[in-house]
């Protein structure tokens, strides 16, 4: 009786959610478009933020502002196309209908197939692993089965390769690793064995590439010399052993070799941004094209093809359909559209000048346009209404930096750009970009203990396995052999 009590309230509280709102005159409803407008400019600006720190590079962030302009372009048009809301009537039709359908509905379904006379199933008889996602008792049982069979015969190649495939699909790369290393001990001659392999050990050692690891990847290439997977995993190898300037030469061979559609080309692309930041290179003139694409929807084929690295979960969105990227009219388009946004903020700014995170977009926004003295202008003024700000500091000095020469041999920083970071760190000890640069500051001015200091401040902000730990890592092992 409980249940059918607590059945009965559930079902009228799900109709006094549904029903009323369908009983009331249409109305004006809020916006729709205009607030998918709000969204998309929010985006713009989160990619703004984005590329000033470092985690995308310009071609991304034009390709990404592009797709977000042409889906404001679709809201506009949606707006326009909006017919008359749905009438009172018809709301009112679809309230009694579901005031009436629901409890009859539900009583019908679980008339048929509910046991309201099931006894409670006691915790130790369930199957929490399942119930977790766990896999079934069933797999398990099947793996367990597999392992007898190979402590029997050891020599069963496909047997290895199932259960490690097995164990990688359950997130246990340590032992799928040790499986796969029994399969490739059989068969050493299957280059897709090796390169699998490879993989799953770089997943066992938390994205380090181990020597073990290195050989599978060279036994691949001495056959297939232009396996993607093992090509960017050897470029990765050298670049976690300090050699940057070769792993930057192999990324760039990859990519320029690759199809723009291929899944690895966004990662090899953030690889050869990290590896340039570690030379003092620009990534935009050290990152080749790639081929063009080799179909316009690659689908699941593409996402599917062995031999190369997953693709980045952030990857930028593709351009708009049927338009090809990187054409002149493409670019020119989308810098027209750019400057009309930016103007726009400019305008805005202008009404109301108290704006401070305004400001700093608007700066940002010149940066990226190529007009560093507006760049400068902009952080300034944000600069005057908020100077306790660390991130303001920072914008600032980066607008600094942008309307420096370029220089083939790298020179301290202007005065100008390292009393700003002074200030940010001295509001946010800890900032992470005011440590970076004051330390390539104080080692490019010959002061190597000024620059161990921010950098070893900075190193304890990252884990072992982030990029930025390596290249830490590597300038203050440089600076304590006198480099």
């Amino acid at each position: 009786m409980l249940f059918w009590i607590f059945a009965a309230v559930l079902t009228a509280a799900v109709l006094l959610l549904l029903v009323p709102p369908l009983l009331r005159s249409a109305g004006s409803g809020p916006d729709r478009e205009e607030f998918d407008r709000e969204v998309y400019r929010d985006q713009l600006d989160e990619l703004e933020r984005d590329r000033a720190r470092g985690l995308i590079n310009d071609a991304q962030t034009e390709a990404a502002k592009a797709e977000i302009a042409r889906r404001m372009l679709a809201t506009a048009e949606k707006d326009s196309n909006t017919g008359a809301p749905a009438t009172a009537r018809s709301g009112r039709v679809l309230a009694v209908l579901l005031a009436v359908l629901l409890p009859v509905g539900a009583l019908a379904v679980y008339g048929s197939v509910g046991r309201p006379d099931l006894p409670a199933q006691p915790l130790a008889s369930r199957n929490l692993e399942q119930e977790r996602g766990g896999p079934p008792k069933s797999v398990l049982a099947a793996m367990d089965k597999l392992k007898a069979q190979l402590a029997e015969n050891p020599n069963d190649l496909q047997g290895w390769l199932i259960l490690g495939q097995a164990y990688a699909k359950m997130g246990r790369n340590a032992d799928a690793a040790d499986a796969l290393r029994h399969a490739v001990a059989l068969n050493k001659d299957d280059v897709e064995l090796q390169g699998l392999f490879g993989e799953t050990l770089v997943s066992a050692n938390d994205g380090m590439v181990p020597e073990e690891a290195v050989t599978a990847f060279d036994a691949v290439l001495v056959k297939e010399p232009k396996d993607p997977r093992a090509r960017f995993f050897a470029a990765l190898a050298r670049f976690q052993a300090g050699d940057q300037q070769g792993a930057l030469d192999r990324w760039s061979a990859l990519m320029a070799e690759s199809p723009a559609d291929a899944p690895w080309v966004p990662v090899v692309r953030d690889q050869i941004r990290e590896a340039a930041v570690a030379l003092n290179l620009d990534p935009a003139k050290v990152t080749p094209q790639p081929l063009p694409p080799e179909q316009k929807d690659a689908g699941p084929v593409a996402q599917g093809q062995p031999g190369g690295p997953q693709a980045a979960p952030n990857a930028a969105p593709n351009t708009a359909p049927n338009t090809a990227p990187n054409t002149p009219a493409n670019m020119a388009g989308q810098d027209e559209m750019i400057r009309g946004m930016v103007a726009n903020l400019a305008a805005r700014l202008d009404a109301d000048p108290s704006d401070v995170d305004g400001w700093l977009k608007l700066a940002r926004s010149y940066g990226v346009l190529g007009e560093p003295a507006k760049a400068l202008d902009a952080a300034g003024k944000a600069r005057e209404r908020a100077p306790d700000r660390a991130d303001v500091q920072v914008a600032y000095a980066n607008a600094v930096l942008q309307t420096q020469p370029r220089n083939e041999t790298p020179k301290p920083l202007p005065e100008e750009a390292t009393s700003a970071l002074r200030l940010a760190l001295k509001a946010e000890p800890d900032n992470k970009d005011a440590l970076w640069l004051l330390g390539l500051d104080a080692m490019m001015s010959g002061r190597k203990d000024e620059a161990a200091d921010h950098w070893g401040k900075l190193i304890t902000q990252f884990k072992p396995s982030d990029p930025e730990y390596t290249l830490l890592k590597g300038r203050l092992d440089a600076l304590k052999a006198g480099g």
